[in-house]
């Protein structure tokens, strides 16, 4: 599975960037990204940020990443995992999941749904 990291950049200098996570400093290549100020927040992969992000999706993304250690540490099983997982995936409860907007236009109507129609 590939899964992105959130970073907030430290300082760059060009394409290369210094950054934070939540694993401690790293080099980031900012290629795909261009140049970006100290205090941005990009999801990295492999060590290149792929996306900027804001800093709200850097939390919940943190939070989601912290649901998978709780549960590989086998602090969350299956008996406890609906009502465990809640606190760390609070953009998403008590609303549906909706398809990224480029979906929803491919799939031909406004449908918020996980599955295109």
């Amino acid at each position: 599975m590939c899964m992105s990291i959130p970073a907030r950049i430290v300082c760059a200098e060009g394409l290369v960037a210094q950054a934070v996570t939540r694993h401690g400093a790293c080099a980031v290549d900012l290629a795909l990204t261009g140049p970006l100020p100290a205090g941005a927040w990009v999801l990295t992969f492999l060590g290149a940020a792929r996306e900027v992000i804001d800093a709200d999706r850097a939390r919940d993304i943190d939070a989601a990443l912290d649901a998978l250690e709780a549960i590989a540490r086998g602090e969350i099983d299956s008996t406890q995992a609906a009502a465990g997982l809640d606190r760390f995936f609070a953009d998403l409860t008590n609303r549906e999941p909706s398809l990224p907007a480029h979906l929803r236009t491919r799939a031909g109507s406004p449908d918020t749904s996980d599955t295109p129609s």
